[in-house]
């Protein structure tokens, strides 16, 4: 499944958020290493919600 984030350059890297799941953020030294970041911080986000359930 596919989820949009929203990605925001910086001075120190880039910082990534998953609208529609609040509190789902991470960042990266890259955009790369962002977005890699926040398929985790979904994939967790999405497993606790479960549990929580």
């Amino acid at each position: 499944m596919k989820y949009p984030v929203a990605l925001v350059q910086t001075e120190e890297g880039d910082s990534v958020s998953r609208p529609g799941l609040p509190g789902c953020w991470s960042q990266g030294a890259t955009e790369q290493e962002a977005l890699d970041n926040i398929r985790v911080s979904i994939q967790e986000y999405l497993a606790v919600a479960r549990e929580l359930a």
